[in-house]
This record gives C-alpha cells, sequence and structure tokens, in this order.
C-alpha cells in the first residue's frame, strides 16, 4: 500500500439513486476533498419496480424494501426484503475494489452504512471498515433490524444533519447518531442533498483527518479516538 495516497470512501447511494447518478450529484463533494479522500461508488443490487419511464440504461436502485417494490424510511416493515444482497454487495466492494477506509452513505445508503458499521465494530470481518460519513441518515424502523441498535455502535462516525430535510427529517438523523459512541454530529439549514458550504467542508476535512490511509483509527490528544 503507498504512502502519501488519500483515504477511499466506499460510496453508497440512497434509494432510486444509482452509482452513476450519485457521482453526478457529489461532484463538488469529490471536488471538496480532492487529496484527501476519493469515493468509490457501487450500484445497490435491487432495481426499484415500476420506473419504466426512467432511462433505461441507468435505472434506479434500492439497497431493500420495507415492502414489496417500495420503500418508506419511516416504516416498520414486518417482512423488508433485500438487505442481505445488500451486505454481500458491500463486503464484496470492501473486499474487490480495496483498499477502502471507511463508508461515505446518503440515505438509504448511509441507512445501510450504519449497519455496517454495527457489523463491523462487533468483529465481522467481511467489513473491515474504521469510520463512517453519514448524510441524512436513520435507523431502520423494521423489528428485524433492531438488532443493529441493541449496543452502541463503538465506531467513529460523522452524521450530517439537514434542518430542512422533507425527506428523512432531522430527528430520525438525530436519532441514529444517538446509537454510534460519541458520534459528530453536523448541521447545515438546508434539505435532502450531500451540502458542500464552507461549514460542511470544514466538517467534513476535520473528521478524515482523524485517520490515515490503511491504518485504523488515529491517536487523538489526550488517548482517546473522539
Amino acid at each position: 500500500m503507498s504512502e502519501g495516497r488519500p483515504l477511499r470512501l466506499l460510496a453508497l447511494h440512497g434509494y432510486r439513486q444509482s452509482e452513476r447518478r450519485f457521482r453526478q450529484r457529489t461532484g463538488a463533494l469529490r471536488k471538496a476533498l480532492r487529496g484527501r479522500a476519493e469515493l468509490v461508488a457501487i450500484d445497490a443490487p435491487h432495481l426499484v419496480p415500476g420506473a419504466e419511464d426512467e432511462t433505461n440504461d441507468d435505472p434506479p436502485r434500492g439497497w431493500w424494501f420495507s415492502r414489496p417494490g417500495t420503500f418508506e424510511a419511516s416504516e416498520a416493515a414486518d417482512e423488508p426484503a433485500g438487505l442481505e444482497e445488500s451486505l454481500q454487495a458491500v463486503a464484496a466492494a470492501l473486499r474487490e475494489r480495496g483498499p477502502i477506509d471507511g463508508l461515505l452513505g446518503f440515505s438509504q445508503g448511509a441507512a445501510l452504512a450504519a449497519m455496517v458499521c454495527a457489523m463491523s465494530a462487533r468483529g465481522d470481518p467481511r467489513f473491515p471498515v474504521t469510520f463512517a460519513v453519514l448524510v441524512a441518515a436513520f435507523a431502520s424502523r423494521s423489528p428485524a433490524h433492531r438488532h443493529f441498535y441493541r449496543q452502541p455502535i463503538a465506531l467513529p462516525s460523522l452524521h450530517v444533519v439537514g434542518d430542512a430535510d422533507a425527506v428523512i427529517a432531522a430527528h430520525l438523523s438525530a436519532e441514529l447518531a444517538r446509537c454510534f459512541v460519541e458520534p459528530v454530529v453536523v448541521t447545515h439549514p438546508g434539505g435532502h442533498f450531500v451540502p458542500v458550504a464552507a461549514p460542511q467542508k470544514e466538517a467534513y476535512l476535520d473528521f478524515l483527518g482523524r485517520f490515515s490511509p490503511g491504518q485504523g483509527q488515529t491517536e487523538q490528544p489526550g488517548g482517546g479516538l473522539g
């Protein structure tokens, strides 16, 4: 592993997005992180049904469904479907597209990233990540997913919360942040997007500055990880 490389973040897009669409919508973020971190985006494994009017070469995708063929973050789904395939896709990407240092997730992709963090923190060897940046994230309401949140998630995390987010309300993101040990939370006045204004850019760079490529967590002043 070469010295001096930027951090590499596995990027997980939102529901009804795709790897290509997420790359298009995060150009400003990639520019802001240039030299410090690069994004490695992947497609969710599931096509969203009923999107025949969408461009055929880049159909919308999802990481799991709360009901057959659809998804609502606020729904306490009795029989969610598709999560295991998505966890397998993330594990494969970490294995095949490495080195990967951390995760960056947006909306449903951020919720998935939080689940991966929980499994990593508990020693699952499929998910060797050491931190996560979670934008517009939430905890799954499904009873089948409660096990991800039963114990504090001991992995460094940055949570980016939109005060005016009408898709994932701010209190849902704050609720997920409380599932982590010593989370870093930054808010912005906007809605459902990845913000890159000066305060958020500073927050990204400050958080990522705690980590070294391929070396896991870096020690913070006073001996803690923050």
